[in-house]
Formats: structure tokens, C-alpha cells, sequence
């Protein structure tokens, strides 16, 4: 499902990843865990697309991604991966509905079958009372529920997650980690979540540690 060979990346004179191999299966839930600076989220951005290593490969479903044009790997990305990230990201000018819907139609997606999708999981995520609501309007764990309905919008086979809990309270926390294990299950989707979160690093299927742009276990 995801491979990594080899991947380096520097910022300036800072080397941030040093020769990264990693392999996860589909269906994995797969927690990459360690200290701050250790290039947890610069590995993910790799992962996800949003970054290009020095050196090294990526491959996800077969696909070497750095050997795709910049107007396919949009495409790849947007109908292959999902991101959650900490803070939402939601467009305040939106509202849930409308958030969750555009992945879907940048896909070219015909917009009354967006639309039904969107709302469909949103309900499916107890959140059918909020859709007209702006992310202002929203308390925190329900704009998580809302980018965790975007990021599924186009049934992607890997979910990405930089620490997805980080901003909430304990209650929303449990909440979106049992919430993750559910959507596995429903959706088969592949999840890789960068996280300090002990509890939720423990519940996953593996946990891939780092430090100082290496890994130091998890990895066969």
C-alpha cells in the first residue's frame, strides 16, 4: 500500500529525514510517534504528496509518486489521499456542508452527487443538526468531525492525520480515536497518524518511532 525507500530531506543545512524505509499494509492503522524535531510531519507531507524528498521514493498502490507531472499528482492526490490535520483547516467563509463537498467537486464530481455524499457522511458522523453551520459555529470536536468528513469525501484509500486530537479535550479525543477505528472498518481506509498522543499511538495496529529524522523501531 505505501512504501518508502530511502527518503532524505534537508531544510538549508538541517538534514530533517535521514534515509527513511518504511512499509505499511492496507488496512494498517500505523501511529508515528516521537519527540518534537524528530521529522514526523515532514515524513507525512512526503507521504501525503505536499512535499518533495531530496532523494528517495515513494509508492502508494504501486505508484512511484515522484514520477508523476505536477497536473496527475493532483489528481492522484486528491482521489487517493485524505488529510486531517490538527487544526482543521476548514474555510470559515464555508459552511460544514460546503467544506466537506469541495474535494469533491476540484474531482470534477457532479455537484448534486457531492452533495449527497457530503451530507450523508456528515449524518453518518452525527453532525446532520450542524451542516449549515460555519466552523465558527462549531465546537472543536465537531470541526474535527467535519475535516474528518472531508478527507473521506472521495473515498480515498489512505487517511493522513497530524495529530488529529491535539487540539481537543479528553471526551472528543476517545471520541475521534474510536471514531478512526470505525471508519477502518466501514471504509477500509489505510490511516497514518503522526501523534504524541500515548493512548492513541497504543490502540494502533503499530507504532513507528523516531527520533532525529530516523527510525528507531517499528520497522522489521
Amino acid at each position: 500500500m505505501i512504501s518508502t525507500r530511502n527518503i532524505t530531506k534537508s531544510f538549508g543545512n538541517l538534514q530533517v529525514l535521514k534515509g527513511i524505509d518504511i512499509e505499511i499494509a492496507a488496512g494498517e492503522i500505523v501511529a508515528i510517534a516521537g519527540p518534537s524535531g524528530a521529522g514526523k510531519t515532514t515524513l507525512l507531507q512526503i507521504i501525503g504528496t505536499l512535499d518533495e524528498p531530496d532523494a528517495g521514493e515513494v509508492m502508494i498502490n504501486n505508484i512511484r509518486v515522484q514520477k508523476l507531472k505536477e497536473k496527475n499528482l493532483s489528481f492522484f492526490r486528491n482521489q487517493n489521499i485524505g488529510f486531517i490535520f490538527q487544526f482543521h483547516q476548514l474555510l470559515p467563509e464555508f459552511t460544514a456542508l460546503e467544506n466537506v463537498m469541495i474535494p469533491g467537486l476540484i474531482a470534477g464530481n457532479k455537484t448534486s452527487d457531492v452533495e449527497k455524499r457530503a451530507g450523508g457522511l456528515l449524518s453518518y458522523l452525527n453532525l446532520k443538526d450542524r451542516m449549515e453551520h460555519k466552523p465558527a459555529e462549531l465546537s472543536g470536536g465537531e470541526k474535527q468531525r467535519v475535516a474528518v468528513a472531508r478527507a473521506l469525501i472521495n473515498n480515498p484509500c489512505v487517511i493522513l492525520a497530524d495529530e488529529p486530537s491535539g487540539s481537543l479535550d479528553s471526551k472528543n479525543k476517545e471520541e475521534l480515536h474510536n471514531l478512526f477505528f470505525e471508519l477502518r472498518e466501514k471504509f477500509g481506509q489505510t490511516f497514518v497518524i503522526v501523534t504524541h498522543d500515548e493512548a492513541l499511538a497504543g490502540r494502533s495496529d503499530r507504532i513507528i518511532k523516531m527520533k532525529d529524522g530516523r527510525i528507531v523501531t517499528g520497522e522489521a
